[in-house]
């Protein structure tokens, strides 16, 4: 109950921040987005508006009175017509005195009438473009700048634009994004739980393995110590008895004790390996060298039980391995391949170079795996005849921590139906 709590904490943490993030994210790409157009679609309003205060400073408005000569009465100043023709029909002008009264009201026509009662000079932003909303509808954007007449009277002339379509794309825009927001918040949410959860898979499967390891390890670590537990409170019971008298028991619970330390080895071996401290020290091994030391004792055991051990070694080179923890693998196979076989069984080790690597494969025609086993064997306490396993003394750990040594090795091993009958254990490991 605790670890599913902690389970359901950690997956409702992981969608806070994974939603966290997607909204700070959407967020920063929304704004600079909006931002973005915002500037693009008042960029041409705002260039009008400064080459029309540059041609105005150009423009001598307020020219001094001269002195034609006759030929040139009436005719127009050709530099001022220029630029009053190139005048942005867009753009209104407004005269402003430095007491802040509109000097242009007749200029101005209707515009004067019905909305300059709401503008009013602002000198503090001289120079600069801002917005003002006019009838609390019409949107304009506007700069006032200084300028002097030729009497020497200082004005002020305010430029305005209208810019209520800009501002109509700029609203309709927003609402997109609004909607999209709240599109993106919903998606965002579920976005975040299915990603909490599926980087909660491989802890929830730790969690698990961890859990059943620890009860696995707890049972049968109990079996031998309640043995070696009732075999010495027997020998308590009879304190006067001889040595010899139990035998029996005393050689049962040293058994029990040397498969306890042998299991408690088992366990070491494979928390490291969990925490990747394996200890891996590869050196160039001859690997046909090495399995013909390894099968001599099993050879001989093979005879015995009426079995035969047969070599087929074809790598003939030599490999970079930790030839210890190899050494170890194949122990682990050749015991098990000499537990599940009878009388006149065949256990064949064979190497070869294949595709750049070492295969290594130990096969034998015993009793075999069940198809539902086959991809189990390599579990951690997995047994498919636990009764069988334990009169064998096994744990249920040596193909795990086969598995262990050669994922160490960046190799892989794999376990397989042997035609007509039988395993077949193969290994791969790189050279």
């Amino acid at each position: 109950m605790n670890e599913k709590k902690l389970i359901n904490e950690q997956l409702l943490k992981g969608v806070l921040l994974n939603f966290i993030a997607f909204t700070v994210i959407f967020t920063i790409f929304a704004i600079t987005i909006f931002t973005t157009l915002k500037v693009y679609i008042y960029s041409s309003s705002n260039n009008e508006l400064l080459k029309e205060k540059e041609r105005y400073l150009m423009m001598d408005s307020f020219p001094p009175k001269t002195i034609k000569a006759k030929e040139d009465i009436g005719k127009p100043d050709i530099k001022t017509d220029n630029i009053r023709q190139m005048q942005s029909p867009r753009i209104i002008q407004i005269e402003w005195s430095t007491d802040g009264k509109i000097v242009t009201e007749e200029a101005m026509g209707e515009f004067y009438k019905n909305y300059t009662s709401e503008i009013t000079l602002n000198k503090n932003n001289l120079n600069t473009i801002y917005e003002i909303t006019l009838n609390n509808q019409y949107k304009y954007r506007t700069i006032t700048f200084e300028t002097t007449t030729s009497e020497g009277e200082t004005r002020y002339i305010q430029l305005l634009i209208n810019v209520d379509s800009e501002s109509e794309i700029l609203n309709n825009f927003l609402s997109i994004l609004s909607i999209g927001t709240i599109l993106t918040i919903l998606l965002s949410i579920i976005a975040s739980y299915l990603l909490s959860k599926m980087a909660m898979k491989p802890v929830v499967r730790s969690m698990e393995k961890q859990t059943e390891f620890v009860q696995n390890a707890s049972h049968e670590l109990r079996t031998p110590l309640t043995i070696i537990q009732a075999k010495q409170e027997l020998l308590l019971q009879e304190p006067d008895a001889k040595i010899v008298d139990k035998a029996e028991e005393i050689m049962l619970t040293l058994n029990e004790t040397k498969r306890l330390t042998k299991m408690t080895k088992d366990l070491m071996l494979l928390a490291r390996s969990d925490s990747n401290t394996m200890n891996i020290q590869k050196e160039k091994t001859d690997i046909d060298e090495m399995i013909k030391e390894i099968t001599k004792p099993y050879s001989e055991i093979a005879e015995m039980e009426d079995k035969k051990l047969i070599l087929n070694l074809n790598y003939k080179e030599k490999i970079n391995i930790d030839s210890n923890k190899i050494h170890q693998v194949l122990i682990i196979l050749l015991d098990n391949a000499l537990k599940y076989t009878e009388k006149k069984d065949i256990i064949e080790v064979i190497t070869e170079n294949k595709e750049g690597k070492c295969i290594i494969y130990v096969k034998d025609t015993g009793i075999g795996i069940k198809d539902e086993a086959i991809n189990h064997v390599f579990e951690r306490f997995y047994r498919e005849d636990k009764a069988r396993q334990r009169e064998s003394g096994g744990s249920g750990l040596g193909l795990a921590i086969a598995n262990c040594i050669v994922q160490a090795h960046n190799g892989v091993i794999k376990a397989t139906h042997n035609t007509p009958k039988g395993t077949i254990f193969s290994i791969k490991l790189p050279k």
